[in-house]
């Protein structure tokens, strides 16, 4: 049986406040590797399982650098996603 929990789907504008939380709530399941299937597009957010940020004792800084992608946690802590991290430091050949 399929049970889901935790499921918000959010539409703002661009650069609203409620875009920035989306946001931030799915850089935060995905930091902490919560299962759950994510998705982010300009202006349409979704998060099927994860977790609120705890702010408790600071406000959760992570950001995700990326306009749109998709990303699935399972358990064991195994994640598949298209956002790919891009140093500056470093040139691609």
């Amino acid at each position: 049986m399929l049970n889901i929990t935790n499921a918000k789907l959010s539409f703002s504008s661009n650069n609203s406040l409620g875009e920035n939380e989306a946001m931030r709530e799915i850089a935060y399941s995905m930091d902490l590797l919560i299962p759950g299937l994510y998705l982010w597009l300009p202006g349409i957010h979704i998060r099927i399982g994860g977790a609120i940020p705890d702010d408790q004792p600071y406000r959760y800084p992570g950001k995700i650098h990326s306009n749109a992608g998709i990303s699935l946690v399972l358990p064991g802590y195994k994640i598949f996603t298209t956002f790919l991290h891009h140093d500056r430091n470093h040139s691609q050949l």
